[in-house]
């Protein structure tokens, strides 16, 4: 431990003590009392606290929407179910082929070596026929999109276009 000496006192300036002083006149007479003005109109509305505070803006009239905006139409949930029925019919139509393909493969091996045509056994046949069918799966995907799912995207879309434009002319 260090020993650290004693500091010094700080010097602590004297004030006056307000009693010991004499008196002071007043600067300005006293005055009798008067009435404040009232704020005019160049000041504000008279419920105003302080002159300084803005008028507050005038109400605007409730208007309701010609049409609800399309976060809350019911063609979002058409357009949802019309991508769930593309979706299921194109991963059917592959799945479903190739789960068919499989279930020959395992349960029915004599079906799979028999041959077909030409000396090819049915098995890689139906192997090989598994390609096309993907394509087909493919342009069946294609097809309802082209036909049911884009025209309903376009509309909607449509619609949110023309909803953000009334919204930023208001």
């Amino acid at each position: 431990m260090s020993y650290d000496p004693p500091h010094p006192p700080y010097p602590h300036p004297t004030y006056p003590h307000p009693f010991d002083t004499p008196p002071q006149p007043p600067y300005d007479p006293p005055r009798p009392f008067r009435e404040p003005p009232r704020p005019s109109a160049s000041y504000g509305p008279p419920d105003l606290t302080y002159p300084w505070q803005p008028a507050p803006p005038p109400p605007r009239p409730a208007r309701r929407p010609l049409r609800d905006p399309v976060g809350h139409h019911s063609d979002l949930r058409v357009l949802r179910s019309a991508y769930r029925w593309q979706r299921r019919t194109a991963t059917l139509t592959a799945l479903g082929y190739f789960t068919l393909f499989l279930v020959l493969s395992a349960s029915a091996p004599g079906v799979m070596t028999r041959t077909a045509v030409d000396g090819i056994p049915a098995g890689l046949l139906l192997a090989l026929i598994q390609l096309p069918v993907t394509w087909l799966a493919i342009a069946l995907y294609e097809h309802t999109a082209r036909r049911h799912v884009d025209p309903l995207a376009d509309r909607i879309r449509k619609e949110a276009e023309l909803d953000a434009r009334r919204g930023a002319a208001r």
